[in-house]
């Protein structure tokens, strides 16, 4: 009988291994594409597909670069989208700031997608749509919400970000289980109360997560981010310290540091103005959502009776904090500001860090500020701002919580991404199972195979330029690059359709080249360079247009390039009369 027993035991075992095998062949594969957001700060969004339906993350902007001249916005391409619509169920988003939420509306000119977001980033995206008379299928969400989007199995998780009602995201789906840290820090003591949800992040690794992305913004940053405690101390100190104007630029989307901002003010006795359109948007957008129930509206007072306020008894909060052209700080520190003018000893607090590519912009705001004899307070003096990403002990603290399969590196330039890898494999993760992809790039995840595909889509850039979306290529700012350098060179020659004489002299204009009146030498030979040209063409008898243009552009480059070594634009406008 026991024998019989044990036999019984092993058959009965064999069968049960053969299911669970099965189980694991049969699950889906899946994919996952960035589109934005890798190798790069700024629009950010990430698409998982799995049984033929895509779930987007994401759906941000970028601000343009130096050399990206008159654009004003880079928006992901969403081609693939496009090409695959009926796949796309639904968009989620991690926080309002514009690097995730300011593609959107381009995106819904394209689909329509429901929208699922907290309640202050969906706030932000209903107005911002308000402006492109555009409206979407919208879901306010909250951390601990789950919920599904066609096959998958969605949920917020509680972070702790820069702005109000940041989430990170559980998805779970029949090919795997993905966790999106969104952009987040470890702050125990957050003004909101709200402290990120370290339990759940370990109870999803023992569960078993598939593929982590997660922000590497300040991987490079040893140690850890300092709370936003820090900030509400270094406020207590400028309030205590003067009894001078408070002027405190920052940016509009960090409700609880402004809301602390507003109770430092009243502590003190202070009024508070708000100057600059963003912000007093957000702030009734926050007013609204109940972030801010607990201020009276008897403390506010309109920006243009703030002059007739003792200087001890009013705290000015304005946008400008990044040196904007038409901020409201800027406007004040060049006296163009309708209802502000700065005084010597006002007190002008930068609550903020420069965005990569804006410190030039913002030393130039801070020199003009000196030179109003303004005290200036910058968070590279006094922690009167802090980041809102994590730094690499809190990274590290993520990774072992929830310890993934698979692991790609998200929210961040090339060094980004690269040290964070570093950090993960210092951990004891595999390289081979550690992922840097670029905008475009696909992994595909097949049960226990995974396969990085580059260029599994287009991840490039699409500019938008005033209405123009995807009209700008790199041949037009090639162009515009070459304009702002050099300048432009338009060659006007009237010539008889029927016997191709030259009907009057040449008319050669230049702009942002050089001053004419000064080089009326030059532009007479250059007129001669054409003279020239026309005749050498003409004997041999090709006079078309196209022969032509291409023959006067050439001669006319050498002969500028050889006589001052510029490379101007030329333009050639060959008209038959």
């Amino acid at each position: 009988m026991t024998r019989y027993r044990n036999n019984n035991k092993r058959r009965a075992k064999a069968p049960a291994k053969a299911i669970q095998k099965n189980k694991e062949k049969v699950r889906p594969p899946f994919r996952i594409i960035p589109l934005g957001g890798m190798k790069e700060i700024g629009k950010n969004c990430t698409l998982i597909e799995c049984n033929d339906e895509i779930l987007i993350i994401d759906c941000g902007f970028a601000f343009p670069e130096y050399e990206m001249f008159g654009i004003d916005i880079v928006i992901p391409d969403f081609t693939y989208l496009k090409e695959n619509i009926e796949k796309v169920k639904g968009l989620i988003i991690t926080h309002g700031h514009e690097d995730h939420i300011g593609g959107i509306p381009y995106l819904l000119q394209e689909m329509s997608v429901p929208v699922f977001a907290s309640p202050l980033a969906m706030g932000m995206i209903e107005h911002k749509l308000e402006e492109y008379y555009l409206n979407c299928e919208g879901h306010v969400i909250k951390s601990g919400d789950r919920f599904s989007i066609g096959c998958f199995s969605v949920e917020a998780i509680q972070t702790n970000h820069s702005i109000a009602d940041s989430l990170a995201y559980s998805i779970k789906f029949p090919g795997g289980h993905v966790v999106h840290t969104g952009d987040f820090k470890i702050d125990y003591s957050p003004l909101d109360g709200k402290v990120i949800d370290l339990n759940r992040f370990s109870q999803l690794g023992d569960q078993g997560v598939d593929v982590l992305l997660c922000d590497s913004t300040n991987v490079l940053r040893k140690g850890y981010t300092p709370s936003e405690a820090v900030v509400r101390r270094s406020i207590d100190e400028i309030f205590d310290n003067t009894d001078r104007r408070i002027i405190i630029a920052t940016f509009a989307s960090n409700v609880h540091r402004i809301k602390y901002f507003i109770e430092a003010s009243m502590e003190h006795h202070r009024r508070i103005a708000v100057s600059g359109r963003s912000m007093e948007n957000l702030l009734a957008l926050s007013r609204s959502l109940g972030y801010l129930d607990d201020i009276p509206d008897s403390v506010f007072v309109d920006v243009s009776e703030a002059r007739n306020i003792a200087d001890n008894k009013i705290t000015i909060i304005t946008t400008g904090s990044q040196g904007e052209p038409m901020s409201a700080l800027t406007r004040m520190a060049y006296d163009n500001h309708k209802s502000i003018k700065l005084k010597k000893n006002d007190v002008v607090v930068f609550s903020s860090s420069p965005i990569p590519g804006n410190e030039k912009v913002i030393s130039q705001i801070v020199n003009r500020l000196y030179e109003k004899e303004v005290d200036v307070v910058l968070a590279s003096a006094m922690d009167v701002h802090v980041s809102g990403h994590a730094s690499s002990e809190e990274l590290k603290l993520i990774h072992t919580l929830i310890r993934p399969k698979y692991f790609i590196p998200a929210h961040g330039e090339y060094r980004h991404l690269a040290e964070h890898a570093k950090l993960a494999n210092a951990l004891g993760q595999s390289k081979d199972r550690i992922f840097i992809l670029g905008n475009g790039d696909a992994l595909e995840v097949n049960g226990k195979e995974t396969h990085l595909v580059r260029e599994f889509t287009s991840g490039e850039d699409v500019m938008v330029d005033g209405y123009g979306i995807g009209d700008v290529g790199s041949v037009v700012l090639k162009d515009r690059k070459k304009l702002s350098q050099a300048g432009l060179i338009t060659i006007s020659v009237a010539l008889d359709s029927a016997t191709g004489a030259l009907m009057a002299e040449p008319i050669l204009k230049t702009k942002g080249f050089i001053f004419v009146e000064e080089h009326m030498d030059l532009i007479r030979e250059a007129i001669n360079v054409v003279y020239n040209t026309i005749g050498k063409s003409t004997s041999k008898g090709a006079l078309d247009e196209a022969s032509l243009s291409r023959a006067i552009k050439s001669d006319m480059k050498t002969f500028i390039y050889n006589t001052t070594k510029k490379s101007p634009m030329i333009i050639p406008v060959i008209l038959y009369v």
